[in-house]
């Protein structure tokens, strides 16, 4: 695919210049939350965005409190101005009888081929199949158009405006996004590898993006730090690092500084105060206290550690905060709105 096709984009790696935005993440920090945050943020200007779900955990539909939902596009979030973000989970079967029937007419063919088994049988033993086909649905709905292509030197408009894809973990978004070579010992010639090299089209435009959340602790930075390079490696652009359930300090700089030293904070100063309030047991307590502040302390040490090798990455940052009571979706609305004003959805 050329890039005139696809529609002109911006190399410099900004959210502001892309379609399909692709967000990876070590599991446990949140990257279904982020993805359905990041989708919401782009649709917010009366745009319609696809949100596209690819690991089979129908984590959309949990978050948004619905029931599992079925293979096909499903308009779910509707949002002020008319914005409306559409969610498609997808499974490599489903996609697959799809493309039976949309290239080859195959629709009878393709029902029977699942009834005996014989689709999931091709997706387990070539996984690569399998990522071409969820790649190749995500990357279908970015060159979509509506309506039929028009005479004149204008092409109709895409069918939407932006494609977000909750993709699988860090350990394996290179393996999923590399299908060229996942599908290489598959299919040399032919329908499956004109169908890949038709995705890569896609994944390599500078109109996509490979997102990473993560969070302040060393094994997801680590993990966010590993798959930058791998992405860098196969040539596709990195956009931004999310660092997600980020928590304010409950100390001034000066008093972390200290606890973090000492592993404890100002155990004296603590049980005067509370032999001051009439609490029974103040040094005990103080001293239980001053040890989970001490925690705090350290803990708030290693963030900052973690945060400065994150910034050594050289790429945009943005920060998610923690969110007390789980997250609804009063408070997708407002990860969305923290993304747009820290430059990720405008």
């Amino acid at each position: 695919m050329s890039e005139a096709e696809f529609g002109p984009g911006r190399r410099s790696g900004s959210p502001a210049g892309a379609r399909l935005h692709i967000v990876t993440g070590k599991g446990g920090t949140g990257k279904t939350t982020v993805a359905t945050a990041l989708a919401m943020a782009l649709a917010s200007r009366g745009g319609r965005v696809l949100l596209v779900e690819v690991e089979g955990r129908q984590g959309v539909a949990t978050l948004l409190g619905e029931p599992p939902l079925p293979y096909g596009e499903r308009e779910l979030i509707p949002l002020p101005g008319g914005g409306r973000v559409c969610v498609l989970a997808a499974d490599a079967e489903s996609a697959l009888l799809e493309y039976l029937e949309l290239f080859y007419g195959m629709r009878l063919a393709g029902q029977a081929l699942n009834r005996l088994g014989a689709v999931d049988f091709a997706t387990t033993i070539a996984p690569g199949l399998r990522d071409v086909l969820l790649t190749g649905k995500a990357t279908e709905a970015v060159r979509r158009r509506s309506g039929a292509r028009r005479r004149s030197a204008a092409p109709a408009p895409f069918h939407y405006d932006a494609v977000v894809v909750d993709a699988p973990p860090t350990g394996r978004i290179g393996r999923f996004l590399n299908v060229n070579t996942e599908v290489a010992g598959l299919a040399r010639v032919g329908p499956i590898r004109t169908h890949a090299d038709r995705v890569m089209g896609v994944i390599r435009s500078p109109q996509t993006l490979v997102h990473f959340v993560t969070l302040l602790e060393e094994m997801p930075a680590q993990e966010t730090r590993d798959g930058i390079a791998e992405i860098d490696a196969l040539g596709l652009r990195v956009g931004s690092v999310v660092v997600n359930m980020v928590r304010p300090p409950l100390l001034e700089e000066p008093d972390l500084t200290a606890a973090a030293a000492s592993g404890e904070f100002a155990r004296d100063e603590l049980a005067a105060g509370l032999r001051a309030a009439g609490l029974a047991d103040a040094a005990d307590l103080a001293a239980a206290l001053a040890a989970e502040v001490g925690a705090h302390a350290l803990r708030v040490a290693l963030e900052h550690r973690t945060r400065e090798r994150l910034t050594d990455l050289g790429r945009p940052m943005v920060d998610l905060p923690w969110l007390e009571g789980g997250v609804g979706r009063s408070a997708l609305e407002g990860l969305a709105d923290t993304l747009g004003e820290q430059g990720m959805g405008r």
